[in-house]
């Protein structure tokens, strides 16, 4: 199982970029597929996931970040707009047999992608 996670880079403020997580192994319309960000000295925390065609995310990106799946490509992707500079950080992508209640733990998930970084920065 791989799953590889890019399109990360540097954007100014309030700008846009879309992270992708393609996976190898594994079909992710059978799994919960996260989005976890680790920033410089924090903990790695939950951003977004999508399970059974459901989307959950983290307060203060809801209404800015949106996640989908594209079965066709076994691809799932992370739209990111009005990016802020607390929005720094390496994100990951993860799969695993997360439920609802545990869809914002990183231990439900078992499937981790490299990471790719996303710098907001004017």
């Amino acid at each position: 199982v791989q799953l590889q996670a890019s399109g990360g880079g540097l954007v100014q403020p309030g700008g846009s970029l879309r992270l992708s997580c393609a996976a190898s192994g594994l079909t992710f319309s059978n799994y919960a597929v996260g989005w976890f960000r680790q920033a410089q000295g924090k903990e790695r925390e939950f951003a977004a996931a999508i399970r059974s065609g459901n989307t959950y995310y983290r307060a203060p990106v809801n209404g800015r970040f949106a996640v989908s799946r594209n079965s066709a490509k076994n691809t799932v992707y992370l739209q990111m707009n009005s990016l802020k500079p607390e929005d720094t950080a390496v994100y990951y992508c993860a799969a695993g047999r997360a439920i609802v209640s545990t869809i914002r733990t990183i231990g439900a998930y078992s499937h981790w992608g490299q990471g790719t970084q996303v710098t907001v920065s004017s």
